[in-house]
């Protein structure tokens, strides 16, 4: 109890002892934009995350057969013996044979079905879905290409997880964007300080000199200088946050109407919402380390 007295009261000396230090108008507006930017980037690189990780789960072990050959007799027949062989085949955890009209549904959009439209002599492929107990591993492919070679010679065999190959890289290349973009707004919002916190030493010299003479030390002084940063970054802080929040409720009510699967299976976790509620605290840490740094490496110049 005597230790926190203690504290107290050289807290209530020191501030005694400065004038209220200000670090200027703009900075608290300056780290709102920045902290609702960190917020919006953040936001979007774990969701990003949550959509790899999700359809990377879903295709792990997924294959699509296709029997493609112009003759729609042949083709039926390879596609119903492919089902057969697949259905024995150990590891495989399901097959299911794509109805011809679904099919006309998927490829509706693109090329039409109704007669005069020009599909009708079109080689369509059979279509088969295929889930394994596993992964779909190169050899496992290359294994049931071999066993559908006898009673399907026109199968192909292709993992679900290739296709998506370029997908998942680009997903890749705007989580390092948005991981670089985080760093240059922490680098933003601490110039922004070094530069409020000089232009405070600048504007406050007089007194400050005076403050030394008194019996002042530059800790004593640069804490002074970190709790008016502190105060302004945390009042900026939360109207970034709040503004970031709103950005990412905007942005995840337009790409809802998309009704992608891949964009559904983006949302953010509670896990992801509290790494987003520490990022203004995390950018008050870096304002006031940034003030104290920058205040005693000041003192020790012109003092």
């Amino acid at each position: 109890m005597a230790g926190k007295q203690t504290a107290a009261a050289r807290w209530g000396a020191e501030a005694a002892l400065l004038p209220p230090v200000r670090a200027g108008g703009p900075m608290p507006w300056v780290i709102a934009i920045m902290i609702a930017l960190t917020v919006i980037a953040a936001a979007s690189g774990l969701s990003l995350r949550n959509a790899a990780h999700a359809a990377s789960a879903d295709l792990s072990g997924g294959l699509t057969v296709q029997i493609v050959h112009a003759a729609p007799a042949e083709r039926d027949r390879q596609g119903l013996a492919a089902q057969r062989v697949l259905k024995q085949t150990p590891g495989v955890a399901s097959v299911r044979l794509v109805p011809q009209g679904e099919l006309d549904t998927l490829l509706e959009p693109w090329l039409g079905t109704r007669p005069g439209d020009g599909v009708e002599g079109l080689p369509i492929p059979a279509l088969i879905d295929v889930a394994l107990s596993g992964p779909a591993t190169p050899a496992r492919v290359e294994s049931l290409r071999v066993a559908l070679a006898a009673v399907a010679p026109a199968a192909r065999v292709d993992a679900q997880a290739a296709w998506l190959a370029p997908v998942f890289g680009a997903i890749g290349a705007l989580q390092w964007l948005a991981g670089g973009l985080i760093a240059l707004l922490a680098v933003a919002t601490a110039a922004a300080v070094l530069l409020a916190a000089r232009n405070t030493l600048g504007t406050q010299r007089e007194t400050i000199e005076i403050v030394h003479m008194l019996g002042g030390t530059d800790a004593q002084i640069a804490r002074g200088v970190q709790r008016g940063v502190a105060v302004q970054a945390a009042s900026g802080g939360v109207v970034g946050l709040a503004l970031g929040i709103i950005g990412v409720f905007l942005l995840g009510r337009s790409f809802s109407a998309l009704g992608s699967g891949l964009v559904a299976s983006g949302g953010l976790h509670l896990t992801d919402w509290l790494m987003i509620a520490l990022i203004p605290l995390a950018g008050v840490a870096l304002a006031v380390l940034t003030a104290r740094l920058t205040v005693l490496a000041a003192l020790r110049r012109f003092l």
